[in-house]
């Protein structure tokens, strides 16, 4: 069957930049992606990245499709595609959609996550704005769980900022603690002998570089770990790793086998954005409400109101089409 192929470029920059320990994040750009069969139904996806290096490769490989690809050839696309995951995520969500697995026509539809984490803004006003959200929590006592970005300032200040927040959080609420691979083995030791009585902590999120397997497997016998950028680096870890996985399917490859593991209730995963459009942003939430229905049901990392309120956000793939 050949199929009407399209693509858009489009571009965006956070609201404010996020500052992990390999630097800042701020703009983000890529291309929207539109399939239609001969019936005039069509597939959406996206192609993006913070890395602008890569958007030139990523161009080539979508303008070597043409206009009019058959499945077989978009198949093919997606399978030399290893490294450059994020055209075989585009092409894979533009085909899991036409082919009824995801979209109004699928059961259920496009789901919703109950909740997010909510992300913490490093910065100078970090425990005012912690304060100001446990005040507007408070009213209810709704559980809630944190996740901080650390290895970004020096141990003895972010330590004692993590004494202050324990404090001021209360008992019902979870932390997670997000070094992006900012750690060495050494640090991380240090953070686990401060953390390890802490019951409130939910996992260690990328502590090591991604390529300090060992260290990473080491320190997962002594507090959970999660594996984030080391699933990106390895993919195998992805059936290897036993753990928590940090799940961002809009930079790992074709999501349908994602898609599978989770209808099928894979446990101990859990998804995070790279701050998608809506197209991107449909499947992070279904993926992330899948997961929810799992055997380890926990909070997605959404990062809401990192990203403009705009057509490029919608949940309607041609608002977001039009507003690119």
């Amino acid at each position: 069957m050949v199929l009407a192929f399209t693509t858009k470029p489009f571009a965006f920059e956070l609201v404010r930049p996020l500052q992990t320990s390999q630097g800042f994040l701020k703009k983000r750009c890529g291309w929207l992606l539109r399939l239609e069969d001969s019936s005039g139904k069509s597939g959406w996806g996206e192609v993006s990245t913070f890395n602008l290096s890569k958007l030139k490769d990523f161009e080539d490989s979508l303008d070597s499709l043409g206009s009019s690809p058959t499945r077989e050839e978009l198949e093919e696309h997606i399978k030399l595609n290893i490294s450059a995951p994020q055209v075989a995520f585009g092409i894979g969500a533009c085909l899991a959609e036409l082919d009824g697995l995801v979209g109004e026509t699928a059961p259920g539809g496009w789901l919703k996550p109950s909740c997010s984490a909510f992300l913490i803004n490093t910065s100078n006003d970090l425990l005012f704005d912690l304060e100001q959200l446990v005040e507007r929590c408070n009213g209810d006592y709704l559980p809630l769980t944190l996740k901080w970005k650390v290895a970004v300032q020096p141990d003895d200040v972010e330590l004692s900022l993590f004494n202050e927040m324990v404090e001021l959080i209360p008992k019902n609420f979870r932390i997670r603690l997000d070094a992006n691979g900012g750690w060495n083995r050494l640090r991380a030791s240090r953070w686990v002998e401060h953390l390890f009585d802490e019951p409130r902590l939910e996992w260690i999120e990328q502590p090591l570089p991604v390529e300090d397997l060992e260290g990473l497997f080491l320190l997962d016998e002594r507090l959970p770990v999660a594996l984030d950028e080391s699933l990106l680096f390895d993919p195998t870890l992805r059936i290897s790793w036993k753990g928590w996985q940090v799940r961002r399917p809009i930079m790992e490859g074709d999501p349908r086998p994602l898609l599978r593991d989770l209808q099928n209730g894979f446990p101990l995963r859990t998804l995070s954005t790279s701050f998608e459009t809506g197209i991107g942003l449909r499947w992070l939430h279904h993926l992330a409400a899948l997961q929810q229905k799992g055997p380890t049901p926990t909070a997605p990392g959404l990062a809401s109101g990192w990203c403009a309120s705009s057509g490029l956000f919608s949940s309607d793939p041609e608002l977001v089409w039009n507003a690119a």
